[in-house]
């Protein structure tokens, strides 16, 4: 693993553990040219999966760029980092799991729909307004008087 620090390629596991949801591996590494110290997390891939974007564009599925959009979407938001990554491992499975190697992004999009739905409503609703390009404020009012109608 090469240091993040310094760019040396050869640094030492001092540490490692599994994360709480036994998802990945947790190392503590060592760089032993510049001291420095880090961690890194190994998660096993089942597959390698590509998104179909709308446009007909592949690229390779970047957990990291779904954990960025949900990250987004819950900032200032009064939920646990721990409940987050196992909506997002969850969400990972589901995808590894579905037998596609090829997925259309409109397929994440809804997945991670569904799970902010059910994690916290206002991040829930910020998604869906850049997932599903609200233009105007109306289109804010329809959705979620669509949501407080299906809470009721």
């Amino acid at each position: 693993m090469r240091c993040p620090f310094c760019g040396a390629d050869d640094t030492q596991v001092k540490d490692s553990r599994p994360t709480e949801d036994r998802g990945a591996i947790r190392r503590r590494r060592f760089c032993p040219n510049c001291a420095a110290r880090f961690t890194t997390f190994e998660r096993v891939q089942l597959r390698e999966l590509t998104v179909v974007k709308k446009n007909g564009q592949r690229e390779p599925f970047e957990r990291d760029k779904l954990a960025r959009s949900i990250y987004v979407a819950l900032r200032k938001r009064p939920v646990e980092a721990e409940r987050v990554e196992r909506v997002i491992n969850s969400l990972v499975r589901q995808l590894e799991s579905s037998g596609d190697t090829e997925i259309p992004s409109e397929d994440v999009g809804e997945l991670v729909m569904e799970a902010l739905s059910t994690l916290d409503k206002v991040a829930y609703i910020r998604f869906a307004s850049v997932y599903r390009n609200f233009r105007e404020a109306k289109d804010f009012g329809e959705f979620v008087g669509r949501i407080a109608a299906d809470d009721d």
